[in-house]
């Protein structure tokens, strides 16, 4: 029999989502009689941010955001990039940025070599955005170590501050080190077609182990057109349909509309005495769990004692460890439901 990628046997045992879901419907099936409200979810086009990664040596090191969305560390430890996790969840091999309260959510720029950065803001999972003069320090640093920026900018439709940057595009240079990948599933409501689209430019470039030169927009361009044939024909007629005045105007209603969810949220988090961050630019909700109180305990508490469904946030690195997730991509009624349940059975 053929030999197996043993790469895979490196992941964790179980992929953050598949467990979050696995505990949930134990729930239901054990209680069939409560309604659920999920604030753990959305599905997004995470295609792109899972393969850009292998248009790169096997050998190339990898800075990811701790805590970050789970696909950027398990599609490299899956290319064999990585060994086994340790006892803290950290892939070795790998550079960890950490971004907590302390630091206000930006990560401090590597202290050694680096050849890809994974970088996503608006953050996912903490909801921080990152200033111009900030993502410019990134681009420099990309600039004069020869590295690699690989820019998540799925929630960019969120930004209601005119100060922060949309793309990263928009500072000098990045189109020489920078790679941008946006969903249409956050801003149009594309959630489960598959639509997404990743920028390479043509200035971006790699080198040969001969130390040649080569464009990456063509290495991608390579890969895209042997392992994928695109979107459905009624997908991109959907796609463009966003682009209309019509199209404009109910992409914009719904983003309002999520988030004036995330300030329901936020504010009734706060009332309830918890620490919240995020939900002003972005649709994520970033909370710190009660003293003592674990992740995953959290989030089985709140399930069992309000019925809602959020994110551990030690499902995306060690350093979401006393965190946990809850999003506004949900309707009006359940997001206030949600938190006054939870701030009448739950206190921060």
């Amino acid at each position: 029999m053929p030999r197996i990628n043993e790469a895979f046997l490196n992941l964790r045992a179980s992929y953050l989502f598949a467990e979050v879901k696995r505990r949930t419907q134990a729930h239901r099936d054990a209680h069939p009689d409560r309604r659920l409200i999920d604030l753990g979810m959305s599905d997004g086009g995470k295609s792109d941010a899972a393969n850009i990664q292998e248009i790169f040596a096997q050998d190339a090191v990898v800075a990811l955001m701790d805590p970050a969305y789970p696909v950027y560390a398990d599609a490299n430890v899956m290319a064999g990039r990585s060994g086994p996790a340790d006892v803290t969840g950290r892939y070795p091999g790998f550079v960890y940025l950490p971004c907590t309260a302390e630091n206000d959510f930006q990560p401090s720029l590597p202290d050694c070599h680096v050849d890809l950065i994974y970088l996503c803001y608006p953050n996912n999972p903490t909801g921080a955005v990152m200033s111009r003069d900030a993502l410019k320090r990134w681009v420099d640093f990309a600039r004069t170590h020869e590295a690699v920026i690989v820019y998540d900018a799925a929630y960019e439709a969120y930004i209601r501050d005119p100060e922060i940057p949309h793309s990263i595009y928009e500072i000098e240079g990045a189109r020489e080190v920078a790679i941008e990948s946006r969903s249409f599933s956050k801003n149009a409501g594309f959630t489960g077609l598959r639509m997404a689209y990743t920028v390479v430019p043509r200035e971006t470039q790699g080198r040969t182990a001969a130390g040649d030169q080569v464009s990456l927009n063509q290495l991608w361009l390579r890969r895209q057109s042997t392992k994928s044939n695109g979107p459905p024909y009624v997908v991109q007629r959907a796609a463009a349909a966003i682009y209309t005045p019509e199209g404009q105007k109910q992409v914009r209603a719904l983003i309002d509309q999520y988030m004036d969810n995330a300030r329901i949220i936020r504010e009734g988090l706060e009332g309830a005495g918890f620490a919240v961050y995020g939900g002003r630019n972005a649709p994520y909700i970033w909370i710190r769990t009660p003293a003592g109180v674990s992740s995953w305990d959290f989030f089985d508490r709140l399930l069992a004692e309000a019925q809602v469904v959020g994110v551990p946030g030690s499902g995306f690195g060690p350093s979401g460890e006393g965190y946990f997730r809850v999003t506004a991509f949900g309707s009006r009624a359940d997001s206030v439901e949600a938190i006054e349940r939870i701030a009448s059975r739950l206190r921060g």
